[in-house]
């Protein structure tokens, strides 16, 4: 990976587009630093912080401050961040299956996205505005932005935090277009790195210097090695899951085109093990986190039976000792982990469209016909995939909650944020390498 950087810095125009990113991701950093006009940041983030003490949204805030990259909890301009943009995208998504018109411009090719893209960015907008008004009004009226807050302010942070996630999302665009890699993606993982070395100190203090000022650097070392050993295995477990996939082989027959015998390749389907990526687990603990948020929102978590249920649903409850019934929340978790992997497969790939597509080339999988048994092949091949990519992810998450839970070790980064860091850092490699590849092809054709 740093032979690729290193290479790809001495050639021009990739290092170019290599700094162009780079400069792009600093003005996102300052953003995240620069606060709203007109509240008070420090009795908003005393509120937020809290709120990430309390057992029942303790999760669902650490993850909406890992996705912002600290902006929400500091109630910056970009205090939204990205995050309306990628409930956008996730909502078209569903929406194509749904609508058919939404649909027919996903087929129609390059153009047809574009239309797509240009609808998302005016529902990212929408989103925006909805969800600043929801912050602006519901913590301005209980003084959590402030104790003098008027109509005036209220119409200020509105503006500001829509305006903010719009040009995070112009941002990132930008960053496809003119730098490497996906850009939005690029954006989110930069924020939830940026998050990293505050995780990692709070680790130290809670498990090493009470150690060491004890005198027992035996235990200091263990606990130290102990913490070093999972986060490795973790991002370890996360590269495989990224990278493993089931190549299904297609061979294509023989046919004569004029005076010429064509076909007769071979080729294969590459279906990934983890076909939904991060989208399980970020639909499974959004669902979860949500009556917790809501809760905290409008104060109804005074009732003892509301506070249980809340406590079941969060995963900074489960495997705690002497609490173990709430444990029974993360079974229920990976129920939905599970039913979201098939979900959102179902809508991202089609076997009838593949087999039938297969059909049309000539192309056929060895020993099965095409048509139907070729479509009944893939739809078996690929639910026994996803059970193991689902089995995959539901790992991963489960790893940090379970140490969280044991030993209280509340870090930012689990295996959501784990999944999303080492995905984006991959597939900008190979858009980086892809770059280098096409340069020398241009080389060596106009040599």
């Amino acid at each position: 990976m740093l032979e690729t950087v290193k290479n790809a810095f001495k050639i021009k125009d990739i290092r170019s587009k290599l700094i162009f990113t780079l400069l792009m991701l600093v003005v996102v950093r300052l953003g995240c630093e620069l606060p709203v006009p007109g509240i008070d940041s420090k009795v908003f983030s005393d509120f937020i912080a809290s709120q990430m003490n309390t057992d029942t949204t303790k999760n669902a805030f650490s993850l909406v401050d890992a996705f912002t990259g600290g902006s929400f909890m500091n109630m910056s301009v970009f205090a939204l961040n990205i995050t309306p943009y990628i409930t956008s995208s996730i909502i078209m998504q569903l929406l194509t299956i749904a609508i058919p018109k939404l649909e027919e411009m996903q087929r129609e090719g390059e153009d047809g996205r574009k239309k797509i893209a240009s609808i998302t960015r005016y529902v990212t907008v929408g989103l925006a505005l909805i969800e600043s008004s929801a912050m602006a009004i519901g913590f301005g009226r209980t003084g959590k932005l402030g104790a003098d807050f008027g109509t005036l302010d209220i119409i200020t942070v509105i503006a500001a935090l829509t305006a903010g996630s719009a040009f995070i999302m112009w941002i990132g665009e930008r960053i496809t277009e003119n730098g490497v890699g996906n850009g939005i993606s690029i954006v989110l993982t930069i924020n939830i790195i940026s998050r990293i070395p505050e995780d990692l100190r709070s680790l130290w203090r809670q498990f090493v210097t009470p150690q060491f000022q004890a005198k027992e650097y035996g235990d200091g070392t263990i606990a130290m090695l102990l913490i070093a050993v999972i986060i490795i295995l973790t991002v370890i477990l996360t590269v495989i899951l990224n990278g493993a996939e089931r190549r299904i082989p297609v061979q294509y027959a023989k046919k004569v085109q004029g005076r010429k015998m064509v076909g007769g390749q071979s080729s294969h389907i590459p279906l990934k093990v983890n076909t939904g990526g991060v989208i399980p687990i970020i639909f499974a603990s959004s669902l979860l986190q949500l009556p917790g948020v809501i809760s905290s929102f409008f104060g109804s978590g005074s009732a003892t039976g509301w506070q249980k249920f809340l406590a079941f649903l969060n995963s900074g409850s489960w495997f705690r000792k002497g609490a173990w019934v709430y444990s029974w929340g993360a079974l229920f978790y990976v129920v939905l982990v599970v039913f979201f992997a098939y979900f959102y497969t179902s809508i991202t790939f089609n076997p009838m469209e593949v087999a039938e597509n297969m059909k049309k080339s000539g192309g056929f999988i060895p020993g099965t016909r095409p048509g139907k048994p070729t479509q009944d092949y893939l739809n078996k091949v690929l639910n026994y995939i996803v059970f193991i990519g689902a089995v995959g992810l539901i790992i991963v998450a489960l790893i940090p909650i379970f140490f969280n839970g044991v030993f209280g070790a509340s870090v930012s980064f689990g295996g959501t944020s784990l999944i999303i860091i080492v995905g984006v850092i991959l597939e900008t490699m190979k858009a980086i390498e892809s770059q280098m590849l096409v340069r020398n092809y241009k080389g060596f054709l106009t040599d």
